[in-house]
């Protein structure tokens, strides 16, 4: 749960949604993402136990409707939202900025990945090139020469049966790999550095992750 609703201020804007008409606990789990803009969005676990210790203290009612359950603020409900008009103002300025702290934190991670890719494009398109460079025309040879009559090979043991003695793509397709493996370390430092030194909450590491994996989902489907 992001920190902004510690110490009971949830179950204070579970009430404030409520106020606006009555809900299912999905609704309310829906109406607490998009105003975290997607960066957050509490589980089924964190709002249902809540719902029911409202209800339990009177503060709100449910009906039954198409297997779920509607609930809805009731007179002592809206009581309590006017007793704590005060921290609720406060609560919202502090969402605000929750969210702009979480918007800020994607845009430096989503930056992060977005080179990274950029590199890795360059990195994989360089390694196809590398492969596709014909065997017998290594990078930095000349113009391929007139064919001539084939010349005698010297005297001594012949080479082992589907060796080659010519220089071929591996050599450069392993420096690229060796290459993109320093990547990958240096980015997986800066990213541990950049979250830590910023002492996140529980949500935010959890925003980072969805954003790892999300650039992780775009490789797959880069390389397929």
């Amino acid at each position: 749960m992001t920190a902004v609703f510690s110490h009971g201020r949830l179950r204070l804007y579970l009430l404030k949604l409520l106020d606006d008409g009555p809900k299912h606990g999905y609704e309310l789990i829906r109406l607490l993402e998009e105003r975290f803009l997607g960066l957050y969005a509490p589980s089924a676990g964190t709002i249902y136990p809540r719902l029911q210790r409202l209800e339990a203290d009177g503060l709100v009612t449910h009906t039954a409707a198409g297997g779920r359950k509607v609930y809805e603020i009731t007179e002592a409900g809206q009581a309590e939202l006017r007793q704590r008009a005060g921290e609720l103002t406060a609560l919202e300025s502090d969402i605000a900025a929750s969210v702009e702290d979480l918007s800020a934190l994607a845009g430096e991670i989503q930056n992060e990945v977005r080179g990274s890719v950029r590199d890795l494009k360059r990195e994989l398109r360089e390694a196809a090139r590398q492969t596709r460079r014909p065997r017998w025309a290594p990078p930095g040879s000349g113009p391929t020469p007139a064919p001539g009559p084939s010349p005698v090979p010297p005297a001594g043991p012949s080479p082992a049966f589907g060796a080659s003695s010519e220089p071929g793509p591996a050599s450069a397709s392993t420096a690229t790999l060796a290459e993109f493996d320093q990547r990958l370390a240096t980015f997986a430092v800066e990213v541990g550095a950049l979250v830590r030194a910023r002492r996140l909450s529980d949500s935010q590491l959890r925003t980072a992750i969805r954003l790892l994996d999300g650039a992780l989902d775009g490789l797959r489907r880069l390389l397929r």
